[in-house]
């Protein structure tokens, strides 16, 4: 067969399952991956029957001391497919050689050991797992590489059943139609009435947290039993490091698919073991919270009880009470108890708030806004300030929505503080220098730069406060 037409074979193959089948109940899952695994050759030792003597433990007796390259070929060539020994190296003593029987030829391999046999990012306990995991992929890329190659092009990700339930993967937007009343700039909501009048109408999008983007949290992992890629429904070969794991929602595929995927993570909150040093997005879409947990629970308990608190995010807590809080939130999540009761001293839940936020990975006003944020607060007028800033929330609200929501809420928690100002000593320029660094911090935090710009850090924060309604009103 001509490798053209094989090629095509391979084409049509990968189309085994289209979308017709799937609405039909096929299965989505594609075995020829699967079934061409189970036809590579097993690995077969060559024991040496002598005495080999300072061999190393972590060989076995596949291990043949310094034999020639010429009499290792004549073994395993006797021996067939997947036969395998080690030979230590004639010309480097203490340098060990794989030599592998594959394809009717002999491949010869450096081996290395660090308390683990390992090959690139792979470890394995023992030389045998080693080996077979090897075959399996020399195998793989032998027979199917051009399978592989256009295995992506016909995903079943959509069609997932996983990801299609109400609380799956998919994003969960209502649309309503919006009426502009153009004269008073007023947005008025009306779901499906029909509109008569010479007005605007136009399609918004009703934000929920399930919606928010969030790129998946890949890492390699290793699967127990046979497990098929969630992206293009093919299996994933090998015996380790078959494919990536999405962390926070548990999503498995090939390390190549994973690249495709688009950025709809939704955390399992089985996955996300802690509250506090977690990314702000995958904790809200987690919950399904609109802010973090933390936020909401700590600004409630601070506005019940501690606004006329004087130096009210100033005066520290203790240390033990505030590392209770953090222990609370990341054991209950929403049932945490930092109530009077618990804790009598407001300035450890204001304490405890701000660890939060110091502690996310990404601040919440994000490294991608840090210097429009800034550039605003350098400007020289007031106006030009709140212009600019009123910029930047715009697109922090555009690639951040969970931070932007985070960010609307406890601005507006500043501002009631302030209102309380002749009893708790906080102004807004006070605030400033408490929060500046606390919600912004630059992408690179160990420069000069970052370190001339604490002052315009406060800055931004001051004109938050004092301009958010109209700084916010977007």
């Amino acid at each position: 067969m001509s490798s053209t037409l094989e090629h095509r074979r391979l084409k049509l193959s990968s189309r085994l399952y289209n979308t017709s089948d799937l609405m039909a109940g096929s299965s989505l899952w594609k075995s020829y991956l699967y079934q061409l695994q189970q036809q590579a050759p097993q690995p077969k030792r060559i024991v040496c029957n002598n005495h080999v003597e300072n061999k190393p433990d972590h060989y076995g007796r596949e291990c043949h001391g310094a034999i020639s390259r010429e009499e290792g070929d004549r073994l395993l060539a006797q021996a067939g497919e997947g036969s395998y020994l080690v030979r230590e190296s004639q010309r480097s003593p203490g340098s060990y050689t794989l030599s592998l029987r594959f394809g009717g030829i002999t491949k010869n391999f450096k081996l290395f050991y660090d308390g683990s046999h390992y090959v690139g990012d792979k470890t394995f306990d023992t030389l045998h797992d080693l080996v077979a995991d090897g075959l399996i992929t020399m195998y793989m890329e032998t027979k199917a590489a051009d399978y592989i190659a256009v295995m992506v092009s016909e995903p079943i990700y959509e069609h997932h059943s996983k990801f299609t339930t109400v609380d799956g993967r998919k994003k969960k937007v209502e649309k309503k139609e919006v009426k502009i009343d153009e004269d008073l700039n007023k947005v008025n909501k009306t779901l499906n009435d029909e509109v008569d009048s010479p007005t605007k109408i136009r399609q918004i999008e009703e934000i929920t947290p399930s919606s928010y983007e969030k790129p998946h949290n890949f890492k390699v992992h290793n699967f127990v039993g046979p497990n098929w890629c969630e992206y293009c429904g093919n299996f994933m070969w090998g015996l380790i490091a078959q494919g990536v794991k999405c962390t926070d929602c548990g999503l498995s595929t090939h390390k190549q698919c994973s690249k495709l995927v688009p950025n709809d993570c939704q955390p399992d909150k089985r996955l996300i073991k802690r509250v506090y040093s977690i990314d702000l997005t995958t904790l809200v879409k987690a919950h399904n919270t609109t802010r973090p947990i933390v936020v909401d629970k700590c600004i409630k308990e601070i506005e019940t009880r501690g606004l006329e608190s004087e130096g009210l995010y100033r005066v520290s807590g203790f240390n033990d009470d505030i590392e209770m809080v953090r222990q609370a939130f990341d054991k209950d999540g929403a049932n945490a108890k930092i109530g009077k009761s618990e804790y009598n001293d407001i300035n450890t839940i204001t304490c405890a708030l701000k660890l939060y936020f110091r502690q996310l990975p990404i601040p919440v006003i994000a490294y991608e806004v840090y210097q429009e944020f800034v550039s605003a607060a350098q400007k020289p007028t007031d106006k030009e300030k709140v212009a600019l800033t009123h910029k930047a929330i715009q697109r922090l609200h555009e690639l951040k929505p969970a931070h932007y929501q985070t960010l609307k809420f406890v601005i507006n928690h500043l501002y009631n503080v302030t209102k309380y100002k002749n009893k708790n000593l906080m102004t807004a320029e006070n605030l400033g220098v408490v929060f500046g660094p606390t919600l912004l911090r630059s992408p690179d935090a160990e420069s000069l730069a970052s370190l001339g710009n604490m002052k315009f850090q406060q800055t931004v924060v001051e004109v938050l406060i004092t301009n958010h309604d109209v700084i916010f009103d977007l």
